[in-house]
């Protein structure tokens, strides 16, 4: 099969960025199941728009905005379902699935519990370790608002937490797991 310029440009940005969107989303949404399909979701919606993509500057910028935007959606719907399925059933116990240390499981939970935005912000500025500037451009908002949701989001995580800096680091840690 012979691959045109362009389908060979997007099979290379889908090679080398397909696991950290996923990774992304993961951490968006706490679903590891969602987050591979979220993340092939955004790379269609990529895909169908590479012609002009692929001379833009930052088509991973535009990546992460996207799964961002999918991953609200999602979150969106969820809440939603949750609140019809509430209307009929009385809800039980939640059980956290995977081998996950009780430090990382407070901070996931932390994270849900923040506000789009900020946690989007907090995210990408910890656990993927990008720039002010480039976290602007994933997001489509200025600096400022990044530097302002980041720090909010940051504080707001440890007064849930009742530590100062632990969440930065297990976020910065999940990168080498």
């Amino acid at each position: 099969m012979v691959l045109d310029d362009a389908s060979a440009e997007f099979h290379d940005f889908f090679e080398r960025h397909y696991a950290e969107l996923a990774r992304f989303a993961h951490l968006l949404t706490g679903e590891s199941d969602g987050a591979d399909d979220l993340a092939a979701d955004a790379l269609i919606a990529l895909w169908q728009r590479w012609d002009r993509l692929r001379q833009s500057e930052y088509p991973l910028a535009y990546a992460r905005g996207v799964v961002a935007n999918l991953a609200r959606s999602r979150i969106r719907s969820a809440v939603r379902e949750r609140r019809r399925i509430a209307l009929f059933w009385s809800r039980g116990a939640e059980s956290l699935d995977g081998p996950d240390v009780a430090a990382v499981v407070d901070v996931r939970t932390a994270l849900a519990r923040l506000p789009f935005r900020k946690r989007t912000c907090v995210v990408l500025r910890h656990a993927f370790d990008l720039s002010e500037k480039d976290t602007a451009l994933a997001l489509g908002i200025s600096v400022g608002t990044v530097k302002s949701q980041t720090s909010k989001g940051m504080a707001e995580l440890e007064r849930m937490l009742g530590t100062t800096g632990a969440a930065g680091e297990l976020l910065a840690g999940r990168r080498n797991r």
